[in-house]
């Protein structure tokens, strides 16, 4: 999304530097991507007066001179067929940069030249292309001599000399109502500390209609309160002409913010969507009855069915589905909800009635349009931000105002079944500043938010001098993500700044471990001992891969509108993901390698839903063992691994045949496989791969593994007592004597013994010098605890 600053301008006072202003968007509303400069885009760009227009004999050229408020007449030569004497017109002087091309490696610099090999043309006189105002190459444009006088600079006329923000669109997809001009100007005023002003046609009830209808024939159903929470249709009757003449800020704002002039009603209404954020879109009235087959038009809004076609403005034919919302003129469908209009109702030069549409759809619906036709407009990205229904009659009505030249409105038919409840949320001061870490004042609290348009109350109504505990804070209709006491804590934090929080540590004691995070940090410290490695792979995977480790696809979840072919359900083992990366590392080729992985499953057919609805979820832990050529049994290598991990975290194990019925759904061979057990219940089961798993993923025979549940094992680990781990001190013990091994060492222990002290006793050397009767032993000793005094007793055996 463009947001010109120009534009914004005309709708909040900033007195502070453009960075400045640009950095704050940033740190307290949304990421700016880049910054379009284009304070010297149309430099040396003047409006002049074309004084004489004379053709030259034989070719499709004129020769012109033009009146740029000098003394002189310039002579310019122009090939534009409505070129003429005394229109206003855009001169690129020589020298000035065609600012169509200001981003191309080699910007064209129009310069004197002669044409014909007789004609001096200086500059050009140029047309909205070159401009960079539209693709239009039909013409020079043309400038309103109401607008400006010759030598005026346009960019001064049109305001050109403007900073454009690249914002990222996926930081504001929970503010659809930053999508317009207005909004994002709102949210400028609140950063700023300033009380916004909305505009005049904002102020008009959202639930009333400000005018009254000449005609009620047109009628609205809506099939689904879920796919349309409100639907308004204006019909407009042509009374006039709507020529496009001139030049105007219309056309070079859409054009800034990356749309280009189409004609006057498509211009009015992408407008209005750019100034507003609401989208609109234009039916020709009579066409629209005549596909319906009725005398009077009748809007219907549903779901599209299976095998519908449907004719699109680019002429192309898409295959519906039912999770496409259609309107329809009297069931037959002319338009795909929200993304684009229909080629049978589009509006042409001829013209006479317009049904102008502005509604909101479900987002849910059309985020799967947009990804399964591959349609990205404008205003699908809108409404798959999740509009509100609040603005759909007062924006079409301005818009109606902009076409009033040419058209006048005749009935307004506004279908809002079901409308939007207000949002009130009780909260205390304290609580604000308790989780911000702050201490604003109510007045601060209540200036921030009702500056960018929320309502502050609360019930001794004293306002700023409130002495209450509690505030009630009620959102704008346009703020659909304003649900809880925390959105409101956020937006305070928000608009007065974060990085004005001054960092404090915390008062409170640290908060205890998380028992998931401990115990799966034990686990992946146990598995690198073991010599194993930890992979990552997608939750998502292919119908393929379930069906290559024998697994039933019912048992998974499969997502509707999927990223890939390849990542179509939610996998209900992780085994089969570990497989599929065995096989890639045989590949390489590594002979012997082990892998596992900690995340989460899902099993349909075996879990199902929770109370609230959401599939059921486990924590597993997944394991393969892979070799190329390996006498030993997999099976107990793989069972190994588990016993020891458990033994290691303190669990006791014990291993039984794998059962047909009931076992958990996983690709192992039953006769060499059994499940695991720790403390009366099966965790998980460990084994061999079936043979036609093993053929399917192409490994090696030797090939075992593991999947247990950790949810069953972070009860039993934490449930234990932490095992007390004493250090090992170690001395080295010689004697000299002509006692046996036996006999020192039963010494020794008898000592330690009165002492209450013990020691592991190993042999070190034993050594007897020619000659001499007695031997030099030496003896290693391993205490847990340890006092010098009884070493130094030793010492003397």
């Amino acid at each position: 999304m463009r947001i010109s600053l120009n534009w914004l301008k005309k709708y909040v006072d900033i007195k502070i530097p453009n960075d400045e202003l640009i950095r704050l968007i940033g740190a307290r509303l949304v990421e700016v991507e880049g910054v379009i400069d284009e304070m010297h885009k149309y430099d040396k760009i003047y409006v002049v007066r074309v004084e004489t227009a004379e053709k030259i004999e034989g070719t499709h050229l004129t020769l012109c001179q033009i009146n740029n408020g000098g003394e002189d007449l310039i002579q310019v030569v122009c090939g534009a067929p409505n070129v003429r004497a005394g229109m206003l017109a855009a001169w690129i002087a020589p020298g000035a940069i065609v600012p169509a091309s200001v981003n191309e490696d080699a910007p064209f610099v129009i310069g004197k030249r002669k044409m014909l090999g007789k004609y001096e043309s200086n500059g050009m006189l140029a047309g909205a292309d070159e401009l960079d105002f539209g693709d239009d190459h039909s013409g020079i444009v043309e400038i309103d001599p109401e607008l400006a006088r010759p030598g005026a600079l346009l960019a001064d006329v049109f305001d050109l000399k403007d900073l454009i923000l690249d914002i990222e669109n996926k930081s504001l997809t929970h503010r659809p109502d930053c999508f317009g001009v207005i909004g994002f100007a709102r949210e400028v005023a609140g950063i700023l500390g300033e009380k916004f002003e909305e505009p005049q046609f904002e102020q008009i009830d959202p639930l009333v209609s400000s005018r009254t209808t000449t005609k009620t024939n047109i009628q609205v159903e809506i099939k689904e309160v879920g796919i349309c929470s409100r639907y308004t249709a204006v019909v407009l009757e042509k009374h006039g002409e709507m020529k496009k003449k001139y030049l105007t800020w219309q056309d070079t704002i859409l054009a800034k913010s990356g749309m280009r002039p189409v004609d006057p009603i498509v211009d009015a209404t992408n407008y209005m969507m750019l100034l507003t954020g609401q989208p609109l879109h234009a039916f020709d009235y009579d066409k629209f009855v005549a596909v319906g087959g009725a005398k009077q038009p009748k809007v219907i809004i549903r779901l599209a069915r299976d095998g519908e076609k449907l004719t699109l403005l680019d002429n192309e034919e898409v295959a519906l589905n039912s999770n496409d919302i259609v309107i329809t003129s009297n069931d037959v469908p002319v338009a795909l909800a929200g993304a684009m209009g229909g080629a049978s109702t589009m509006i042409d030069e001829n013209t006479r009635n317009i049904i102008l549409e502005s509604a909101t759809f479900s987002l849910y619906n059309l985020r799967k349009t947009q990804m399964e036709h591959g349609i990205f407009s404008e205003a699908i990205t809108r409404f798959t931000k999740g509009l509100s229904p609040y603005q759909t009659v007062r924006v079409a009505e301005a818009c109606g105002e902009m076409l009033s030249d040419g058209f006048r409105m005749v009935e307004i038919c506004d279908e809002y079944p079901r409308p939007i409840e207000d949002v009130k949320i009780r909260i205390a001061p304290d609580e604000i500043n308790s989780l911000l870490g702050t201490n604003y004042s109510y007045a601060e609290i209540e200036g921030a938010l009702s500056n960018v348009g929320f309502e502050i109350s609360c019930d001794c109504g004293k306002a700023s001098k409130c002495e209450c505990r509690e505030i009630i804070v009620q959102a704008p209709e346009w703020r659909m993500d304003i649900q809880i006491k925390e959105d409101i804590i956020e937006e305070v934090g928000r608009l007065l700044g974060y990085d004005n929080i001054k960092p404090t540590l915390p008062l409170h004691a640290t908060a205890e471990k998380n028992k998931w995070f401990e115990l799966k940090r034990e686990i992946r410290n146990l598995m690198a001992r073991f010599g194993t490695n930890e992979v990552l792979t997608y939750s998502f995977v292919s119908e393929n891969l379930l069906k290559k480790a024998g697994l039933k696809t019912e048992n998974s979840y499969k997502i509707v509108n999927s990223i890939s072919p390849e990542l179509q359900y939610v996998r209900q083992s992780i085994v089969p993901s570990l497989l599929d990366k065995a096989y890639m590392n045989q590949k390489i080729p590594f002979d012997r390698f082990a892998l596992y992985e900690i995340n989460k499953v899902y099993q349909k057919a075996e879990w199902g839903l929770d109370e609230e609805g959401v599939p059921v979820e486990k924590t597993r832990l997944g394991f393969v063992l892979a070799e190329r050529k390996n006498s030993e049994t997999p099976y107990y290598k793989a069972k190994l691994y588990v016993e020891q991990l458990l033994k290691e975290l303190g669990l006791t194990s014990s291993f039984l045949s794998l059962k047909k019925k009931g076992a958990p759904a996983l690709p192992f061979e039953p006769k060499r496989a059994a499940e695991i057990w720790v403390e009366k219940e099966c965790v998980g089961v460990v084994g061999e791969f079936k043979k036609s798993v093993q053929h399917n993923f192409k490994l090696a025979d030797y090939l075992a593994g593991f999947e247990i549940d950790l949810g069953s094992i972070l009860e039993k680990y934490h449930g234990l007592a932490k095992v007390k781990v004493e250090r090992i001190i170690k001395r080295d013990l010689t004697v000299v004597t002509s006692q046996t091994y036996a006999e020192v060492v039963s010494q020794i222990e008898e000592i330690l013994k009165r002492a209450d002290l013990a020691a592991k006793i190993t042999a070190g050397t034993i050594y007897q010098p020619e000659g001499e009767d007695k031997k030099h032993m030496t003896l290693h000793l391993s205490f847990t605890k340890f006092d010098e005094a009884i070493m130094e007793k030793l010492e003397k055996l």
